[in-house]
């Protein structure tokens, strides 16, 4: 789970400051206000990690990733492609890194990792980006923290310019032979090859790289607008990695969880069920159908068609056939309970075609995923969620209240874009789900409306008597 995270001079965002990441984390504010960028900005580093360029610090995306974000220059706060963009962010570990000084017969055990990364266009014609620095603080269980990374060398002249290895805590010692320049990292975190060999007691170094491989390897997304249903479904048996981007692989992730046998504890101390009907108690609890079924229309075929049952109807019907918001959502349901123990999940606007009742439902769900068990294990996923939904936060801040919700398990920011540059606001949210630093028009004038409409109608009604 990521703790923290910070990113200047990113597309809208001069300076987030610390945003504090809680099990559930979600972004509200105007449209075009940068809350969106957030959950980019993570989506760029992970399709940045999964690049098979190595040398390439950004992977900016194409139209099969998650995001496009275009040039190098596109990212930069104000598009001044003179700033330097950085960002840090640190995450605890499911499994401790465990490495040995031999040289120094020492043994270190981290189980937390913290990163800084500097990057900066070098050239605007070429759009040639370059990582400046980059720092780990390894948070060791005896509190003995190490501080590694890589600087770019201050050089003038004709001399290469190669990066070296700075640390604290740690003595490293050079190995025989010609001293060489350290190259380009991997991408925008990795120690290179290089820096292993220049050092004998350097070999950990890799083993971090990992680390922060294994850290996106979790992440996962879901954008804002998914696939239409179809009337027919293909499945030959491939287990999809999650419902994909646009949510097109929702039902393929059902029937493989379903083959695999997977069974979720949603509430403590209740029966473990089969995927499918977990699916299905979600999509009813959100008051949007009654049942749903998937069912192979042959044997001698590997297509499967969705039916459901609305409300109040003996009938079933085709997917296609019911309101937009079913398809739309269930993408979402799936993804909350198929996405592999540990997840980090990012979704922008999972409430998209719904109404207030299934929005406010919704929230439920999703206080159910954080707390769902798979195996009976907590299956630990850490939710990003971007929402325009006053619903789903009131329903949000009643469960808080009701203690189903818990303190630390929620955090909140508002983009504020009424100034430039936007400023990420946290909303300070008490343990009884009271907002102490509700912004100013939040969801709109509501109760301004309220008041204008009965001024109105009082002043129509004047009128009309006089009249008469």
């Amino acid at each position: 789970m990521i703790n923290n995270l910070r990113i200047e001079n990113f597309k809208g965002w001069k300076d987030t400051g610390n945003i504090k990441l809680s099990p559930l984390t979600v972004f509200f504010g105007a449209n075009s206000s940068g809350k969106s960028s957030i959950g980019q900005f993570l989506m760029l580093l992970k399709q940045s990690v999964e690049s098979s360029d190595r040398k390439s610090v950004f992977f900016t995306g194409n139209e099969d990733t998650a995001v496009d974000l275009g040039l190098p220059s596109d990212l930069v706060f104000d598009r001044d492609w003179r700033n330097d963009i950085k960002f840090s962010y640190d995450w605890t570990l499911d499994k401790e890194l465990k490495f040995d000084d031999v040289l120094h017969e020492k043994r270190y055990v981290a189980n937390r990792i913290a990163f800084a990364g500097d990057v900066k266009i070098v050239d605007e014609e070429s759009q040639t980006v370059e990582v400046r620095s980059f720092d780990y603080d390894l948070y060791t269980t005896d509190n003995e923290d190490i501080k590694i990374g890589l600087k770019k060398k201050n050089v003038t002249g004709n001399s290469k310019k190669g990066y070296e290895l700075v640390y604290n805590n740690f003595e490293f010692v050079r190995s025989r032979g010609r001293v060489w320049d350290i190259t380009s990292p991997v991408r925008f975190y990795g120690f290179p090859d290089e820096a292993v060999a220049y050092y004998q007691n350097a070999n950990f170094l890799q083993s971090i790289n990992l680390f922060h491989e294994k850290l996106f390897s979790t992440v996962y997304y879901l954008g804002p607008l998914r696939k239409q249903a179809k009337r027919l479904y293909t499945w030959t048996g491939r287990v999809p990695e999650s419902v994909g981007y646009l949510g097109e692989e929702a039902i393929q992730a059902i029937l493989a969880a379903d083959n695999e046998d997977r069974k979720i504890n949603v509430k403590a101390r209740s029966p473990r069920k089969p995927f499918k009907v977990v699916i299905a108690e979600m999509l009813l609890k959100m008051s949007l159908i009654e049942d749903f079924k998937i069912e192979k229309i042959s044997e001698k075929r590997q297509d499967y068609d969705v039916k459901v049952r609305t409300k109040g109807s003996k009938n079933w019907v085709d997917i296609p056939d019911v309101g937009i918001g079913v398809s739309q959502v269930l993408p979402v349901i799936v993804e909350l309970f198929y996405a592999p123990p540990g997840s980090i999940i990012i979704m922008e606007q999972p409430e998209l075609h719904l109404h207030p009742n299934a929005q406010a439902g919704l929230a439920d769900v999703i206080i159910d995923a954080i707390h769902a068990k798979e195996n009976f294990e907590s299956r630990g996923v850490q939710l990003l969620i971007e929402t325009h939904s006053e619903h789903f936060l009131r329903r949000l801040q009643r469960r808080m209240a009701e203690g189903v919700l818990k303190y630390d398990e929620f955090s909140a920011y508002f983009a504020n874009n009424d100034n430039f540059p936007a400023k990420l606001e946290e909303l300070q949210v008490d343990l009884f789900g009271n907002i102490e630093n509700w912004p100013t028009n939040f969801f709109g004038d509501i109760a301004g409306d309220i008041f204008a409409q009965t001024d109105a109608a009082l002043e129509r009604r004047i009128r009309e008597e006089v009249h008469e």
